[in-house]
């Protein structure tokens, strides 16, 4: 059995989440009928998306700033799209929330990497002694 080239398993899940904020971007209307709480939702949900995004970013790009810029980019392209169509809106204030999630998944990001990496470490030395 052959194995997927590196590059492509590191940038495949990048540009499959890419399409699917694409794909969601695309829906002409995302109103669930619940008033306010629909709008926390989706507001939620597009933090949510871009901090997968970054994340996944991180990963294949290892430093951080640019992981960052790459998913700013792509939610202002993403706004740029939702302008055209039908029954959405592109809205800079939306990039503002795409990014700040973007900077919540490079935390957590971080954050579980670390946790892994003193895990493993305390492990090895368990191994050790």
């Amino acid at each position: 059995m052959s194995r997927i080239p590196r590059v492509v398993a590191l940038w495949l899940p990048v540009v499959l989440w890419a399409a699917t904020i694409f794909a969601l971007s695309s829906i002409p209307n995302l109103d669930s009928g619940l008033g306010v709480w629909d709008l926390v939702l989706r507001k939620l949900a597009h933090a949510a998306e871009y901090a997968l995004l970054a994340a996944l970013l991180l990963r294949v790009l290892a430093r951080p700033w640019p992981a960052l810029f790459v998913a700013l980019g792509y939610a202002a392209s993403d706004e740029l799209h939702q302008h055209f169509v039908r029954g959405r809106v592109g809205a800079p204030r939306d990039v503002a929330i795409d990014t700040a999630g973007a900077l919540l998944g490079l935390v957590a990001f971080a954050y579980g990497r670390g946790l892994f990496a003193r895990a493993a470490a305390l492990r090895q030395a368990a191994h050790d002694d």
